[in-house]
């Protein structure tokens, strides 16, 4: 780290020389930091999305029930978010992404050891704690990279969010060919798969933040300023509505399409072509994310969620879902990508990881809501198709409430 003039601390490369070696570098740290959402929202919150029709099977719950899994789990992101936005600037992002990144993967573990609902619950609230700190301290770091080229800094940022993909690809390539073959009672093998895959991501990731960030002491209180609320409310409406509608897809999807009798190679094509197209996104999005100085690549990329989600439900399957996943999986994961970005190129570096944990804070909140109470208006219709429908409506409203948000500072959007 270094220091300003006027004594905060900085992230910093560890070899500042300008050089291609370094550049090389650089893009090794970002894809090593990739590794943490891959882990907190791959893994640790999507994933269950794949599981969660074999425990509803398994263990006769209902769909409220089964929303409230995914609610618990937002509950503990919306304490981790807390967390980190009180003690990031006390312990500095890298601890926090370290200690978030093994919290998330004994979380994973222990819930493939036990049956109860409650218990489960507790481990779910763990996974979020744990995933929040990831989330935040990591787009804080990559925000980092590059910081004197907004094109590949845009780039860097959305390679870094991009890396939930792989997590999606992982489980949805696997998961639903193994209940399959073992049948719905095998969905606690499947969360000890899941941890011992986040245990073997620890390593790439690990090192990232500590090539990034040298060992050092704790970042010191002085040099706050305090964020321009009033000024950034369409960004972070924008924002909260997207934690409100886009988990509601990604937890009942698959639950909607076995209701509606797709085999599980289907919801494994789906899946990975949705982590595909978060993997690609980066690249897709680029310019946009490097153009846009306000709410546009944030309006832009709900509403592509919000359109996706909506091809779904018009469109016969199977094209309708495959479309639908390649559409959402190219888009959903530009949102916190566009929130970090916004933050990057409209507030001063030491307020980085304070707005990003603002915009989380937010955007848990809507997950909160999300999950279960779609579950509950399923188990009200007897369908989950209307709460799909109130996610794409929900994704479209954000964008609208973004396409407000203004640039901080001068410049197009």
């Amino acid at each position: 780290m270094t220091r300003d003039g006027k004594g905060r601390e900085t992230l910093e490369p560890a070899d500042p020389a300008v050089t291609p070696a370094r550049d090389t570098r650089l893009w090794w740290i970002a894809v090593g930091l990739s590794v943490g959402p891959a882990v907190s929202n791959g893994l640790a919150r999507f994933a269950y999305g794949l599981v969660l029709p074999a425990m509803r099977d398994d263990l006769a719950w209902s769909y409220t029930e089964a929303g409230w899994l995914n609610t618990a789990n937002a509950i503990g992101y919306l304490a981790g978010a807390l967390a980190a936005l009180a003690a990031i600037r006390r312990f500095g992002p890298r601890n926090l992404f370290i200690a978030g990144m093994v919290l998330t993967t004994v979380a994973l573990i222990l819930s493939g050891l036990t049956r109860d609902f409650w218990v489960l619950t507790a481990w779910r609230i763990l996974a979020g704690i744990g995933g929040a700190p990831v989330f935040i301290a990591g787009g804080a770091m990559a925000s980092t990279l590059f910081r004197d080229d907004p094109w590949r800094n845009a780039l860097a940022i959305a390679v870094y969010f991009g890396g939930g993909g792989l997590g999606q690809l992982l489980s949805g390539a696997t998961t639903p060919l193994f209940l399959e073959a073992y049948g719905p009672s095998f969905w606690p093998e499947t969360w000890l798969g899941l941890g011992i895959v986040a245990a073997v991501g620890c390593v790439p990731a690990i090192w990232a933040a500590r090539a990034l960030v040298p060992p050092s002491g704790a970042v010191p209180q002085g040099g706050h300023a305090r964020l321009p609320y009033r000024r950034m409310l369409p960004a972070l409406g924008g924002y909260f509505l997207f934690g409100l509608g886009y988990l509601i897809y990604l937890t009942f999807l698959v639950a909607w399409m076995r209701e509606d009798g797709a085999e599980a190679w289907l919801v494994a094509v789906v899946w990975s072509i949705m982590g595909i197209g978060t993997m690609l996104s980066p690249f897709i999005w680029r310019r946009v994310l490097a153009r846009s100085q306000g709410g546009g690549a944030m309006a832009l990329s709900n509403l592509a969620c919000g359109v996706g989600t909506f091809v779904a439900l018009v469109l016969a399957p199977p094209v309708g879902v495959l479309l639908s996943a390649a559409v959402v999986g190219v888009s959903f994961y530009i949102v916190p990508t566009a929130a970090t970005t916004f933050g990057r190129k409209n507030l001063m570096e030491a307020q980085w990881g304070q707005s990003f944990a603002v915009f989380t804070t937010l955007f848990s909140i809507g997950q909160m809501i999300g999950p279960v109470a779609a579950g509950a208006l399923a188990d009200f219709t007897g369908g989950i198709g209307p709460g799909l429908f109130l996610s794409g409506a929900i994704l479209l409203f954000g964008a609208a409430i973004a396409v407000f948000q203004r640039p901080l500072t001068a410049g197009p959007d």
